[in-house]
């Protein structure tokens, strides 16, 4: 394994809770792995299965989904959807023949940006384990 292996993560994260975590945690000067791109959305529930395909098939190593606390949603009921969604995101995926592990879903809120520093630091630990995902 190369120690230089930087795995390479989309974030897609809700504009109200999650993205505002990682604006604290920037703000606050957490360090993080700069191994995320981070992709602002309306809310965690409009993700498209087909967006996450996406991003594997331009290059990303990893996607990390994050939302409002169950519950907590803005949208009222956002993140339930984003929810159900990705139990059958790991069907497409084992399809595609990505592993599972490669996906992951994160509930954080505006305040928790310690946590989002830490979530992404621990998703990108997974995936240097896993190493580069192959294009085969």
């Amino acid at each position: 394994m190369n120690s230089e292996y930087q795995p390479k993560i989309v974030g897609l994260l809700c504009n109200w809770c999650s993205y505002a975590g990682a604006d604290m945690a920037g703000t606050s000067r957490m360090s993080y792995p700069p191994s995320v791109r981070i992709i602002r959305v309306p809310c965690s529930g409009r993700v498209d299965p087909l967006l996450v395909a996406k991003c594997f098939q331009q290059g990303a190593d990893g996607v990390l989904i994050s939302g409002c606390h169950p519950g907590d949603c803005h949208y009222n009921e956002g993140n339930y959807h984003t929810r159900r969604r990705f139990a059958l995101l790991h069907n497409l995926l084992d399809y595609l023949g990505i592993p599972k592990e490669r996906l992951r879903l994160e509930w954080v809120s505006a305040s928790e940006g310690r946590i989002f520093s830490q979530k992404v630091s621990d998703f990108t630990n997974e995936l240097a384990e896993l190493g580069p995902r192959s294009e085969g």
